[in-house]
């Protein structure tokens, strides 16, 4: 099979195409053929070797988390699953990307792809998608008439927080810069552009901080909490931080994606209904895997950045 392989760490240009066997699946997994996956940062991160102190990634090794396709092989204990279903989903495994035609993958990793959208619009879902649910709604405690804070709120994460949070009838502040249009679309109900405004001035007694940037942003956000809030970060936080968010009577939480057939399925539940509208704003052949890599690496991207594997 075809797949996108990282031989050594570096620049983008360290991606190669090569030819391997096509995995086979145990009796408790699934081979699904992938027909669309989701560039993300923490694979141009991985790529980077920014990650080498949490994990050491054997190389060579296939890049990517999230895909949607179809089951063509169940192993002899899977029983939820038929060859031909149509799935979405992110790999827990950093080592087992997705990348490729085929991967293999346990039933906990996946779900049956929303109805409504195509492979292309659901491979955009699960890695942002679960980030989201489960910073808010897991960790937070997100509830009916809350105030949340989504800092970078036109990413692939903050796109999602933000409708997750609606859906669950909070209030929504989203802070961005060049993509503040978007962040109104998704119907935030405030909209503050970071590069001309300081969100403190304006912005209080937020019960949940959604925190992807860290630094001076974060510390920013500790003043315009509630006491009793919580920060959730997918940066961490320095022990100064956390101090300073327990002087003050809030708490910080960091998290870490992961794999969740229920939150999976609790996405696709909100996207058939029309609360959760997935934002891709490229798509392009798994050929052009480099320049994804490098958009994402601006850091200004806007929604997901798309593979295409047909």
């Amino acid at each position: 099979m075809k797949a996108i392989r990282m031989h050594k760490y570096g620049g983008s240009d360290v991606l190669s195409h090569d030819d391997i066997p096509r995995p086979e699946p145990t009796a408790d997994e699934l081979l699904v053929r992938v027909r669309a996956a989701s560039a993300s940062p923490i694979d141009w991160k991985m790529r980077e070797g920014y990650l080498r102190d949490w994990f050491d990634v054997p190389l060579p090794t296939i890049p990517g988390r999230d895909f949607a396709g179809d089951v063509v092989e169940v192993g002899a204990n899977v029983k939820d699953y038929k060859v031909g279903d149509a799935v979405f989903g992110s790999v827990g495994d950093i080592h087992r990307g997705t990348y490729a035609e085929y991967i293999t993958v346990s039933p906990n990793e996946i779900a049956p792809k929303p109805a409504s959208i195509d492979y292309v619009t659901a491979a955009a879902v699960p890695h942002s998608g679960l980030t989201a649910w489960q910073a808010l709604v897991e960790a937070g405690g997100l509830a009916p008439g809350q105030t949340v804070l989504v800092h970078a709120a036109a990413g692939g994460v903050g796109s999602y927080a933000v409708q997750i949070a609606r859906a669950h009838k909070a209030r929504v502040i989203g802070t961005a810069s060049s993509n503040l249009d978007l962040v109104r679309e998704l119907k935030a109900d405030e909209a503050i552009d970071y590069s001309t405004a300081n969100f403190e001035d304006s912005v209080k007694d937020v019960d949940i901080v959604l925190d992807t940037i860290g630094g001076d942003t974060q510390e920013r956000s500790w003043g315009v909490m509630k006491p009793g809030g919580i920060m959730v970060s997918l940066i961490g936080f320095s022990p100064s931080s956390l101090e300073k968010g327990a002087a003050l009577g809030m708490r910080g939480q960091m998290i870490g994606q992961r794999p969740d057939t229920d939150h999976l399925r609790s996405l696709s539940a909100l996207i058939d209904a029309g609360e959760i509208k997935p934002v891709v704003t490229m798509v392009l052949p798994i050929t052009e895997v480099s320049k994804a890599q490098d958009i994402l690496q601006t850091g200004h991207s806007r929604g997901k950045v798309i593979l295409s594997m047909d």
